[in-house]
């Protein structure tokens, strides 16, 4: 078994080590920022939204960087904490070179069991409730939400056109339709997709067809693609691509690589990414809202506040 990366833009594949490690979550306490403030996310994703009108695209998922400089963490009891709030079912701990990747990452990108291809895109959040009764409102709002339906089931047609190019005709199927699973800190809207292989596909022909997962780029995904490269104010390069295990039969199971820490022990600098599915129904200052409540879980396993966040411009 091999665990690999693939970063977003290159799609090139890295093979990785768990790691191991001991010391305080926080040995020094290094500078927060977000890069981008409220008022300039909102003018990009009203730009976003004259493209969308324009017809240049439907859906785009519109991400905005935290980082630190100067930051010293033992990324194994982060991670431990991350996974504590989070309850993440694709949650991993990885070395690559210099950089070390804490994922807790709630999204499978790909399964492949067998002849059996599976994708789990997921777009639609929102907050866990105060008690029982909120909880099952906000879960049942999720559930009946058109404006989230509509960016799940842009991503989801997206990740059928990707399936079919390497599957048997007439085998991709969706097998759940707009499900409301909920972990510790959210609720999500997960659609299910599946397919049987044609014969003699293998790894790199499925990575070509299927990546970069559709919940993390829009639709069409190249224009979307594009216009991701021109908005976005720092590169993705991990953050989502994928993360996940190949076994030696050729099963693979590959989640995308979201609620992740990115920090690098030699520089000292730590960044997670945060974003959401802009549709022609979105609003701005929602958008911005869901960015922060997907920041939080984050920025609390880095013992941070959201207040202790300098918001650039």
């Amino acid at each position: 078994m091999k665990h690999i990366l693939v970063l977003f833009e290159s799609q090139e594949v890295k093979e990785i080590q768990p790691f191991t490690s001991s010391g305080a979550v926080i040995e020094q306490k290094g500078n927060f920022y977000c890069r981008v403030n409220k008022e300039t996310y909102t003018n990009a994703v009203n730009k976003l939204l004259g493209h969308i009108q324009r017809g240049d695209i439907y859906e785009i998922n519109y991400c905005v960087e935290f980082f630190a400089e100067g930051i010293v963490i033992d990324p194994l009891k982060v991670f431990a904490k991350l996974k504590e709030l989070t309850g993440a079912p694709f949650a991993g701990l990885y070395q690559c070179g210099d950089e070390i990747i804490i994922c807790a990452s709630p999204e499978r990108f790909l399964k492949r069991e067998g002849s059996k291809l599976l994708s789990q895109p997921m777009k639609g959040t929102a907050p866990r409730g105060k008690d029982r009764v909120e909880d099952e409102k906000l879960k049942f709002d999720l559930a009946t939400s058109l404006k989230e339906q509509t960016e799940n089931v842009m991503a989801l047609d997206v990740a059928r056109n990707d399936l079919s190019i390497v599957a048997k005709k007439g085998t991709v199927v969706t097998t759940e339709l707009f499900g409301v699973h909920t972990f510790k800190n959210v609720h999500q809207m997960v659609s299910t997709v599946e397919s049987q292989l044609k014969n003699e596909i293998g790894f790199k022909e499925i990575l070509r067809a299927t990546f970069p997962p559709a919940s993390m780029t829009g639709a069409p995904k190249i224009s979307a693609c594009k216009l991701i490269a021109q908005y976005e104010l720092f590169p993705r390069n991990i953050y989502s691509g994928c993360l996940g295990r190949i076994e030696d039969n050729g099963d693979f199971d590959l989640t995308v690589v979201i609620r992740t820490i990115i920090y690098n022990a030699k520089t000292k600098r730590l960044s997670f990414h945060v974003g959401s599915a802009i549709t022609a129904s979105a609003h701005p200052e929602k958008e911005w809202e869901e960015c922060l409540l997907k920041a939080d879980s984050l920025l609390r396993s880095l013992e941070v506040n959201l207040d202790e966040v300098t918001f650039l411009k």
